[in-house]
């Protein structure tokens, strides 16, 4: 007999009956359904997949190689037009490691809107601004180091049952003869429904840095398009490390933020406002795993790797830059010598 399994429709991994809640409960996610709920979401979902989206699978497959880094264990993909020869990560050699499966080809893709000349552009006018950082950073050879990178992201669109109550309190003063008087009236402040957080992202890469992510954010998802080969060519692409069910918690995070947020913005007028009760139950989680477009550079510098990235759609760029101690050091040098200088003219100046 063939088994069945149920997956999570939140963060798909596997669900498992607990006698006690007669729930259906997932231990990543904490979320539970019970079995009804559970069919209907999987009976949306078993249709038949379309022809044209077995050929997109087929073709990524064949024409996809995929490198691998033997230094930091990056994985980074490429059409078979493009050779991959060195890992933007750590800037040592990669080789080639066969084909991409299939399960990795992305469902949306934003393609690039600026080039390598405004992406350099943008960046030499960004480091132009900081005077202490080392003098090769700035050099034509770090800049060939400027890689065109779409970055795995899983977007989520996250059906949210929200459940909030508070008590809000009104307080008026006025005075009449010679009494002052205060009024205090309390409100009993319900919220619930239905709330429909969409295009939550999270990056599915471990080597860049989420923080980095996070900066260069917004894309603008009307340039979503589906997936295909030809916006791989001339760039190239991280194959993803963390799964929906690693990534679900910060999406979690993000949407409930989100939610609440906009459930403060619904409550005005009250002088003050106390939660009694707020619950965000995710109930169902659509995914997309889909490619961003990213500038991307790394640097090395006295055994710590500083990250640069550009938004390829937005020209958004985010980074830390190193800190060159010689170069601050001589400056503080000149600028004490100076005021020492100056402090000895003008003693030398008063002195009778």
């Amino acid at each position: 007999m063939e088994s069945v399994k149920y997956t999570c429709p939140n963060c798909c991994a596997d669900l498992k009956f607990d006698p006690q809640q007669q729930k259906l409960t997932c231990e990543y996610c904490l979320s539970s359904f019970t079995v009804e709920e559970i069919r209907k979401l999987c009976a949306k979902t078993e249709n038949s997949i379309p022809q044209e989206a077995v050929q997109v699978k087929e073709d990524f497959e064949n024409h996809t190689h995929l490198y691998r880094c033997d230094s930091c264990g990056a994985e980074i993909m490429a059409d078979d037009q493009q050779t991959a020869t060195f890992c933007y990560y750590c800037h040592n050699p990669v080789i080639l490691a066969g084909k991409m499966g299939g399960e990795f080809k992305p469902d949306k893709v934003i393609g690039f809107k600026l080039t390598r000349e405004n992406a350099i552009d943008d960046f030499k006018k960004w480091i132009g601004k900081r005077l202490f950082v080392p003098k090769d950073f700035k050099s034509e050879q770090q800049l060939e180091k400027l890689t065109g990178l779409y970055v795995p992201f899983w977007i989520a669109d996250c059906h949210i049952n929200v459940d909030y109550s508070a008590t809000g309190k009104k307080v008026r003063h006025w005075t009449s003869g010679n009494y002052r008087y205060t009024e205090t009236s309390t409100y009993h402040i319900v919220r619930r429904g239905n709330l429909v957080t969409r295009g939550v992202p999270a990056d599915g890469e471990t080597k860049i840095d989420d923080l980095l992510m996070e900066a260069i954010e917004p894309f603008d998802y009307k340039d979503l398009k589906d997936f295909s080969m030809s916006y791989l060519s001339g760039f190239f692409a991280d194959k993803y490390d963390v799964d929906k069910k690693q990534v679900f918690p910060r999406i979690r995070e993000r949407s409930t933020q989100a939610c609440s947020s906009l459930i403060k913005e619904s409550i005005s007028g009250y002088t003050t406002v106390t939660p009694l009760a707020q619950n965000y139950n995710i109930s169902q989680t659509d995914w997309k795993y889909t490619m961003l477009p990213v500038w991307f550079m790394s640097y090395m510098y006295k055994g710590k790797v500083y990250e640069f990235a550009i938004n390829g759609q937005t020209g958004k760029l985010a980074g830390t830059p190193p800190l060159s101690k010689p170069k601050l050091a001589l400056v503080s040098g000149i600028i004490g010598a100076a005021v020492a200088l100056a402090g000895m003219f003008i003693g030398g100046a008063f002195t009778i």
